[in-house]
């Protein structure tokens, strides 16, 4: 089926750039009508300040063959994410796929800062941004999506379980954070699977998002030009990937397999067979342990 996903309602909060985008679009390529939502708008900016909208991705949806519909949604204000829900509810009866990308954190965390080095007001916002806004979305949102048999819940964060659990991830903030999101594809895992549905956690790996290509200084047709700077951006995906991973999944009648586990857009390549937009299948977390971690020279050989 070239629309495997037609008819399908899905939500991508968090969806202004990065993987969040990237996801929204290959739902969207799929044939979903997809609910994209964020706080930068046309009319109004993030404290990221960053160009990047949610109407442009809901543009990018539309044409990539579905429906983008863009929804100014601030997801720490449960009364915005309540009438976002009420809005699907109304228009489309229905919530087939929550993908819960909500972040937000990209300035608010230091390198290997200590957590008594920190700054705690940063801290504690990162939290909130990073770990409140998915219990308050899935909080809201899940009645909806259990209306329907079927539907599927993506956690989205960095790391697989196994990689998270043995390495210290960037300080105690970021780690806390990103360790919270698996956890909670776990826990839902349990509450939604007696009831017909299905959460898994989702990792891309060493994402391309418009800020990383930023602070390389490089584009998506040049990124290769930031290798001298930094050997290992080699493995490098774009957010499409694991877009592909998460349309993958929706279309997957026997998703319920994968059901509160922990997920890698590489990993999911390699059982559903789709590549990154260049043709290459980049298997990131493996590449992480077998090469980088190791303190091999940098050559993605044989892990894209």
């Amino acid at each position: 089926m070239s629309a495997p996903l037609e008819g399908k309602v899905a939500l991508v909060a968090g969806a202004t750039r990065g993987a969040g985008r990237g996801i929204a679009v290959e739902l969207g390529a799929a044939g979903a009508t997809v609910y994209v939502t964020g706080r930068s708008t046309r009319e109004r900016r993030s404290e990221y300040d960053r160009p990047e909208t949610i109407e442009d991705t809901a543009d990018l949806v539309t044409a990539a063959g579905g429906l983008g519909i863009a929804v100014p949604t601030d997801h720490l204000d449960p009364s915005q994410v309540r009438a976002l829900v009420e809005r699907m509810e109304a228009e489309q009866g229905r919530l087939d796929i929550l993908v819960n990308d909500i972040w937000g954190g990209e300035l608010l965390f230091g390198w290997d800062a200590t957590v008594w080095e920190h700054d705690l007001d940063k801290g504690l916002r990162l939290l909130r941004l990073a770990v409140d806004t998915h219990a308050i979305t899935s909080h809201h949102a899940l009645p909806l999506l259990l209306r329907t048999p079927g539907g599927l819940v993506v956690e989205m964060t960095d790391g697989t379980a196994d990689y998270n659990r043995d390495t210290y991830r960037v300080s105690f903030f970021y780690d806390l954070a990103k360790t919270a999101v698996l956890r909670m594809a776990f826990s839902l895992g349990h509450e939604l699977g007696p009831r017909g549905a299905t959460a898994v956690a989702l990792t891309p790996g060493w994402l391309r998002s418009e800020i990383m290509l930023e602070n390389f200084g490089v584009t998506e047709e040049n990124w290769r030009d930031a290798l001298g700077d930094q050997p290992h951006f080699a493995i490098s995906e774009t957010p499409f990937y694991v877009g592909r991973a998460v349309a993958a999944l929706a279309a997957d009648p026997e998703v319920a397999r994968w059901n509160g586990t922990s997920l890698s857009s590489g990993g999911l390549a390699q059982v559903y067979g789709f590549t990154d937009l260049d043709g290459s299948r980049p298997d990131a977390w493996r590449y992480l342990v077998e090469v980088q971690d190791a303190g091999g020279p940098a050559d993605a050989t044989g892990y894209r």
